[in-house]
């Protein structure tokens, strides 16, 4: 008999609470919030380029955008989304492009989660 295993695919993200706060205390709470809702925008719009690059196979300007995320996600205190940014970009250096689809993957799964999770945060901080 033929086992079926279910590969559950919920990512755990992960925020630098002391960026966040230093971001609020930095800029004011109106400020700060102006900077992450650029921010988020940013994110959301570099992981749709960064998801058709990758389809049209352009890896070049997909590692130029993977790499944007990161900085994005260092800015901002996305601690997940920064480390699952940096896989995608050493796996795809490595030219180990099965490694590079899982990380990506994996990478668009923490973006979608990090958005989530990211607006509900801001919600109850500011």
């Amino acid at each position: 008999m033929t086992q079926i295993s279910v590969l559950y695919l919920d990512e755990t993200v992960q925020f630098d609470q002391k960026q966040i706060r230093h971001l609020f205390n930095l800029l004011g709470t109106k400020e700060a919030q102006e900077v992450l809702a650029t921010a988020m925008k940013e994110l959301a719009e570099r992981l749709s380029r960064a998801d058709a690059l990758y389809k049209a196979g352009n890896w070049e300007a997909f590692a130029l955008s993977v790499t944007g995320l990161d900085t994005i996600g260092e800015q901002i205190g996305m601690q997940s989304l920064s480390t699952a940014s940096r896989a995608v970009c050493d796996a795809l250096e490595r030219r180990d492009m099965a490694a590079t689809a899982a990380t990506f993957f994996r990478l668009l799964r923490i973006g979608d989660r990090s958005l989530t999770d990211y607006r509900l945060l801001c919600d109850t901080s500011g």
